[in-house]
């Protein structure tokens, strides 16, 4: 049986009614994707209570709000979303938030430095964790408003933050060693949606996604057509799943190629717009990260 969603005013107005905390108790706070909930987690750890409301697999352009999720938004004390419309059914809940403390980690970057699109709502790429630096700042942010709303743990924040910032220092070296593996003409990155532009930016790959930056728009026809003739020129080896997004776009697009004349394989499934199931190293967005460059690389060799 399918959850339940809850109108939207229903859920403003019974946030709007939250009573206050009352007592000494952790802070309560909530996280959108799956992304953001493990940032948070290694930032706030035992300090904070935490919620994630979205799960493995899910895809949050399609997110809506369900019921059991009131109650989470209702207790929050601070609510982390990614921003730049990437949750966006859940962009109108945020904004009549008023009395909450909703924080987008997008607000932490120079929108100077993003990458721009004509086709989307925020007229911003919204998948800013493919990129490593960009999750050094989100860091530091949440560091710094984790330690505004509970300064007695600042210096345990500010730890912690040091240690995962080290660690994602040490990811983009990795994984950089690894791509170089890739000669230049191999670097051309073929997926079901564009969430991998930052990642292309950082790591020097042509990245073609058959959908746009939203999974909210489907691929057409054309799209199909137009995307097996530019693997088929370029000599493209494989091309790849997403978890969060149905199979059969690329399936689709593998049998047009195959109609053509050419074969194409399924590289794989790679981890676009979140992680890997909890207790897993693809649950973590390290070891998502390494999982989808090794994903890449043995594909495309």
């Amino acid at each position: 049986m399918k959850k339940q969603l809850i109108p939207l005013l229903t859920i403003i107005l019974f946030l709007s009614c939250k009573s206050e905390k009352k007592g000494n108790t952790k802070l309560n706070v909530v996280t959108t994707t799956t992304m953001i909930t493990d940032l948070v987690k290694n930032i706030g750890d035992e300090h904070i209570n935490l919620k994630g409301l979205m799960g493995s697999g899910v895809d949050p352009h399609l997110y809506k709000a369900s019921e059991g999720d009131v109650a989470k938004l209702a207790n929050a004390d601070i609510i982390f979303y990614n921003g730049l419309h990437l949750e966006g059914k859940l962009v109108e809940v945020f904004e009549k938030m008023k009395t909450k403390k909703t924080i987008a980690i997008s607000d932490a970057l120079d929108k100077n430095t993003l990458i721009g699109s004509e086709y989307f709502a925020s007229n911003y790429d919204p998948h800013i964790w493919f990129d490593i630096d960009y999750w050094k700042q989100a860091t530091q942010f949440i560091v710094k408003t984790l330690s505004e709303a509970i300064p007695e743990q600042k210096a345990a924040f500010e730890t912690n933050g040091t240690k995962y910032i080290e660690q994602l220092t040490a990811l983009k070296v990795k994984l950089g060693t690894t791509i170089n593996g890739l000669q230049k003409e191999q670097r051309i990155l073929v997926t079901a949606h564009d969430a991998f532009n930052y990642f292309g930016k950082a790591f020097d790959f042509e990245v073609v996604g058959l959908q746009g930056l939203s999974t909210a728009t489907e691929a057409g026809v054309q799209d199909v057509q137009k995307l097996s003739a530019f693997i088929i020129e370029h000599k493209v080896k494989a091309i790849f799943v997403e978890s969060s997004v149905p199979k059969r776009t690329i399936e689709a697009l593998q049998a047009s190629v195959k109609s053509k004349g050419h074969e194409v394989t399924i590289g794989g499934t790679l981890y676009s717009d979140a992680l890997g199931n909890t207790g897993t190293i693809e649950g973590t967005y390290i070891g998502m990260f390494e999982y989808n460059v090794n994903t890449i690389v043995n594909a495309l060799k």
